[in-house]
């Protein structure tokens, strides 16, 4: 196979330690992120390091149009996608009634749109191919449901369900779809909690602490690497709480 990977919201976080582990191991990377431009070229000149074919572009890939550019630039770059990672994604913490319609739009538009939007327009070279690796990355909240954050777990729940059904869709034509349900993973996403906050969660799960994103990442990095039979699945990262 191809070492072509594509990593949505790369800049920091979960994407940006998949990125480090994917070039680690020699795979061309491209790199995405919609506004986080200053990170993106520290990430990018990192994972150059790695793997010196890599590359990055901007773009809001919620938005159809902005996603073909990508999938343009990744084909310029490297010929195409063979492994995506639909890990660009918000949360909101807050009770559903005070929300604004634009909120969850908003929300909806870059935990979903973003995953269907590049899932589509990996798919053709992918079917033409027949091989690939869809990886989404999900939460436990999409699994169990969050107070206060209703529309984020209904994103993640979403997603869960499109990666089943997607999944069944495609493994005829031998393209594994899965997705990473994850804990609470120590990234800035979860830095609305205070050092109490966090310590009082840790308490809550099983392992006694929160996860990291270079296990997130190497989770990922079996899915593309390893895993040549499991697909349509869920798999939790959660340190034991679901």
């Amino acid at each position: 196979m191809n070492k072509n990977i594509l990593i949505t919201g790369s800049a920091k976080g979960i994407g940006r330690a998949t990125a480090l582990k994917f070039a680690a191991e020699g795979y061309t990377v491209i790199l995405n992120t919609r506004k986080s431009e200053d990170k993106l070229q520290q990430t990018l000149a990192e994972v150059k390091k790695l793997s010196p074919s890599s590359a990055a572009f901007t773009a809001d890939v919620s938005d159809y149009k902005q996603a073909e550019a990508l999938f343009d630039f990744a084909e310029e770059i490297c010929g195409g996608v063979d492994i995506l990672v639909n890990n660009a994604g918000v949360s909101y913490v807050g009770l559903f009634n005070t929300m604004h319609p634009h909120q969850w739009q908003s929300l909806m538009g870059s935990n979903v749109d973003s995953m269907l939007n590049c899932t589509h327009l990996a798919l053709p070279r992918m079917i033409h191919q027949k091989r690939g690796c869809i990886i989404n990355i999900s939460s436990m909240w999409g699994i169990a449901g969050a107070s206060c954050e209703a529309v984020y777990s209904a994103s993640k729940g979403a997603i869960n369900a499109f990666t089943k059904a997607l999944g069944k869709e495609l493994a005829p034509s031998g393209i594994l779809v899965n997705a990473i349900a994850c804990g609470a993973i120590d990234t800035d996403m979860n830095n609305f909690m205070s050092h109490e906050e966090k310590a009082a969660f840790s308490e809550e799960i099983p392992i006694g602490r929160f996860g990291t994103a270079d296990e997130v990442a190497s989770l990922a990095l079996y899915l593309a690497q390893e895993n040549t039979y499991m697909t349509g699945q869920i798999l939790s990262l959660d340190g034991g709480m679901m």
